[in-house]
């Protein structure tokens, strides 16, 4: 997920632009992205809304699991026919939300705060959030040798993977709940916070350098696998355990001209998280099959399977939950209040889900109706 950008009133108006685009926290990530062309195209099929293709960006992270198994398993070529799924798989948000942006991509999922940003920074001109992908998957992962308790917290230090990114935003408001004061922009205070690199927090873990870290799956995992325990999920901070950690997003103007087309990759969204709620263990192994294809590297058992475990898939954004850690940013001092009014249009998914026979979704009076 992704770092909100600063407010004017702590003097960091200079670097607005740079904080905006820090996104998909929890990802720690580059900024290239690689071209996959996916699955064939079945013989015989017919283009959807006469489109040669639909570019579809996703993180080779576990939260994207829907595009992950999705992409393993056909279910997107499959539903838009001889038009072809062709996928970008992105490093970093700010290469997401710039592809989106320029059109060089037309839907994505992505974390809520880099949907929030892309957002602002267009003025609400240039994305929707059409659907949800992903719940949960973030711990806090202490040393138990050096914390033993919620409350052996303050004092030590703990990692973060960006400042004012999603997980960032979410330890500063535990902490403020817990009564301890910490200064967001530096860190500094009754707890210091460590913003450091997904891909390199296991290192420091293991050297000392830190004493925990909140962080999203798999880093959480495999900061157990190296001897950490997990002190608390996030999930048990909100209501039914549920939170947005992924949603799908679409670029305006393809909404606008291809209705058809997203209905499509819509279709494919809701059946692929209905197969891999039916088949947990399957979608596992598919996901981490193509987290091997996209990065060359699979996730070991003692990183993949307490990691999925944790996650749930899930076709409702939870846009209650969007506001929310919104808020928290807000509160943090990190954000200045956005207008999220229009950033939701759910009128297609809902669409799907109706003739599915499943209950419809909330915008949490954020759509665009």
């Amino acid at each position: 997920m992704s770092a909100f950008p600063a407010t004017p009133r702590r003097a960091f108006a200079a670097t607005t632009a740079l904080v905006v685009l820090l996104v998909l926290a929890g990802c720690g990530y580059g900024s290239r992205a690689k071209e996959d062309p996916g699955v064939e195209i079945a013989a015989g099929a017919r283009k959807t809304d006469g489109l040669d293709a639909v570019r579809l960006g996703h993180f080779g992270n576990l939260t994207h699991g829907t595009a992950l198994v999705g992409k393993q398993k056909g279910f997107f070529q499959k539903e838009l026919g001889a038009t072809e799924a062709r996928y970008a798989v992105f490093n970093a948000g700010p290469s997401a939300i710039e592809a989106l942006n320029s059109g060089s991509i037309d839907i994505a999922w992505m974390g809520p705060s880099p949907a929030v940003n892309g957002w602002a920074k267009s003025r609400g001109r240039n994305l929707r959030i059409i659907g949800g992908s992903a719940s949960g998957g973030v711990k806090l992962v202490v040393n138990p040798d050096r914390v033993k308790s919620l409350e052996d917290v303050e004092g030590k230090r703990i990692a973060t993977p960006q400042l004012g990114n999603t997980q960032d935003v979410a330890f500063l408001d535990w902490a403020a709940e817990q009564g301890w004061t910490v200064d967001a922009q530096s860190g500094k205070g009754d707890v210091t916070v460590v913003r450091s690199d997904n891909k390199v927090t296991p290192d420091a873990f293991a050297a000392g350098s830190v004493d925990g870290a909140w962080v999203p799956e798999p880093t959480a995992s495999k900061l157990v696998a190296e001897g950490g325990k997990v002190l608390l999920d996030e999930a048990s901070r909100w209501p039914d355990e549920k939170f947005v950690i992924t949603n799908l997003v679409v670029r305006q103007e393809f909404l606008e001209k291809h209705p058809k087309a997203v209905e499509a990759v819509l279709q494919a969204s809701v059946s692929t998280n209905r197969w891999i709620n039916e088949h947990p263990d399957e979608a596992k192994a598919a996901a981490n099959e193509q987290l091997a294809a996209d990065s060359g590297k699979a996730l070991p058992a003692d990183v993949l399977d307490p990691a999925w475990e944790s996650i749930r898939f899930t076709d409702d954004p939870l846009a209650a939950t969007l506001g929310t850690q919104a808020e928290h940013a807000v509160n943090a001092g990190l954000l200045e209040r956005p207008d999220l009014k229009g950033i939701y249009d759910l009128e297609l998914l809902n669409k799907v889900l109706a003739a599915e026979g499943a209950p419809a979704v909330d915008d949490a009076g954020l759509g665009t109706s």
